[in-house]
């Protein structure tokens, strides 16, 4: 509190305090006065000073602060809140999009990239003209597009027993009583249907009922496991649901509120009770005699009043809540794209570091300038794959994660296990020195892929190896690198992109070092031979 608020304060109070006390003895004379001719004026008329009084000090403490006001409060409130998050739903929602667009631009393949663009500016068009969308989902002709039809009031679909019907999710512009806003109604393809074509059905029909703001999933009698697991799926992701029990008048009311508690009871743990409801959409006609067919009416106003109630109280809510679903999961999307394409990049680093690796062993004579030449390579290499993922690492950086990961490889007996998988796997007849050098440099390529791999994991995850650390990371990698049938494709590849080029370059140089050892010893005979000849002549001369 300020210093001069606590002196005007002091002061306020002392010289009330001190009116207070004049005051007192001037009605105390006052009182005395009045009360010898009427006692109930006097009384009164102390009992008006008083809380005049009150009032007077009241208002001197609220004038000076010390008793904020509900706007005051509502100020404060929202200026400590606002700048630090988001108020509501919407610009939650808002700011996830944003950050959505953000990493969809990350991605370099153009096709893959404009998709998500486009679905990422679907959500932002719902979000901003702020239309519902229902969705009906259910099984196979168990009345989904019958309740479309009763919902529109006309005839919008074909509508048959068999299975299979609706192919495509078809939608509609929906008109609700007393509900201001846009909604679309959407018939989906039945899911559990057979063949091949059924399953892409399904997948579509999944896929729209994802996206729905409300969905309205339709059976036609208590719920069967394979209805109720994809219900349970989408409740668990938050997706607004309502459940209705179609085709009533092929019950009896008794069969009806039967299969209606088993329903609610079935769905209480993620729909309410108020939220299953029951419906005739498409009734059959009965027949009373060979001349008199009734056909009943469609009974679907329970279901109509209580879409329309819930558009109108949660409509906002809903669609917020669902935009900010769609664009997590577009996030999610993306990010799985962005580490797709960060993986492929490391892999071709990793090949290319393996190769390079596999050839400098192969070429050099010395195990200890070996170690220093792989060493090299695997810190090289460790930087490049860090930038890959965004971690700018200098040298010295790289050879140190380098090198502690060339521990951890010796330690766990990596290294010796390597080794021992390339021996038995490479199948050569050729000199000793020279089977040893290819085990050697095939033996490096592995270990480099297996060191690459292991940072990629390390990149990642933020430059984490996890809680397992290091040796957990090394061992899973060695792991997934020992199977038969990697190991000798690996080897394979090793032979033919390293040890036969290096072999025929060898065979290349003995073969020319031979042609000159050949073309020496010919100049020598003829040298010998011009020799003997000179010294016959001489002889013969003499």
């Amino acid at each position: 509190m300020p210093l001069s608020r606590i002196i005007t304060l002091v002061v306020g109070i002392s010289s009330i305090f001190g009116l207070m006390l004049w005051l007192i003895s001037a009605l105390s004379r006052l009182y005395s006065e009045i009360a010898w001719t009427s006692p109930f004026l006097a009384n009164f008329l102390v009992f008006i000073l008083i809380v005049l009084l009150i009032f007077f000090i009241v208002l001197f403490i609220y004038y000076l602060g010390f008793i904020p006001n509900g706007e005051s409060k509502g100020k404060r409130r929202r200026n400590r809140i606002l700048p630090t998050l988001p108020s509501g739903k919407n610009e939650i929602a808002s700011e996830t999009l944003k950050a959505v667009k953000k990493q969809v631009a990350q991605i370099q393949d153009e096709v893959t990239q404009k998709a998500l663009l486009e679905k990422s500016a679907e959500i932002e068009s719902n979000f901003t003209t702020g239309r519902l969308k229902l969705v009906i989902f259910g099984t196979g002709s168990a009345g989904k597009t019958s309740l479309v039809n009763a919902f529109m009031g006309e005839m919008v679909a074909n509508v048959e027993p068999s299975m299979g019907t609706t192919t495509e999710g078809t939608t509609y512009s929906l008109k609700l009583p007393h509900v201001n806003r846009e909604i679309l109604i959407t018939d989906t393809p039945g899911i559990l249907e057979m063949g091949a074509s059924g399953e892409i059905r399904e997948q579509l029909a999944r896929e729209l009922a994802t996206s729905a703001d409300l969905l309205i999933f339709v059976c036609d009698n208590d719920l069967r496991a394979s209805e109720f697991q994809p219900l349970e799926a989408l409740a668990s992701i938050g997706k607004r649901s309502l459940l209705v029990l179609n085709k009533i008048d092929l019950y009896s009311e008794e069969e009806q509120d039967i299969i209606l508690q088993q329903l609610q009871t079935r769905v209480k743990n993620f729909i309410a009770p108020v939220d299953v409801l029951k419906a005739c959409a498409n009734p059959q006609p009965v027949q009373f005699s060979a001349e008199e067919t009734i056909q009943p009416e469609v009974e679907i106003n329970s279901v109509i009043k209580r879409v329309a109630a819930i558009c109108r109280g949660e409509g906002d809510d809903l669609l917020a809540d669902n935009i900010l679903l769609q664009s997590q999961r577009l996030g999610a999307e993306a990010r799985k794209l962005i580490s797709r394409q960060r993986s492929r990049k490391a892999e071709k680093i990793i090949v290319r570091y393996q190769w390079i690796g596999a050839g400098v062993i192969a070429c050099t004579p010395l195990p200890v300038v070996d170690m220093l030449a792989t060493a090299a390579v695997n810190a090289q290499m460790v930087v490049e794959i860090g930038q890959v993922y965004g971690c700018e690492l200098n040298s010295d950086t790289g050879k140190d994660l380098a090198l502690s990961l060339g521990k951890t490889l010796v330690s766990l007996g990596v290294v010796k296990g390597a080794v021992d998988l390339i021996a038995k796997a490479l199948q050569f007849t050729a000199t000793t020195y020279v089977v040893g050098k290819v085990i050697q440099a095939i033996s490096a390529a592995y270990l480099t892929r297996i060191a690459g791999k292991s940072f990629i994991e390390y990149f990642s995850h933020d430059q984490d190896w996890g809680d397992g650390g290091i040796t957990e990371v090394v061992q899973r990698q060695f792991k997934l690198n020992r199977k038969d049938e990697f190991i000798k494709t690996f080897v394979q590849d090793a032979i033919t992109r390293v040890i036969e080029p290096i072999k025929d370059n060898l065979d290349d140089d003995l073969e020319l070092e031979q042609e000159v050892d050949n073309q020496m010893y010919f100049d020598d005979r003829n040298n010998n031979n011009d020799d003997w000849d000179n010294s016959s002549q001489s002889s013969d001369q003499w």
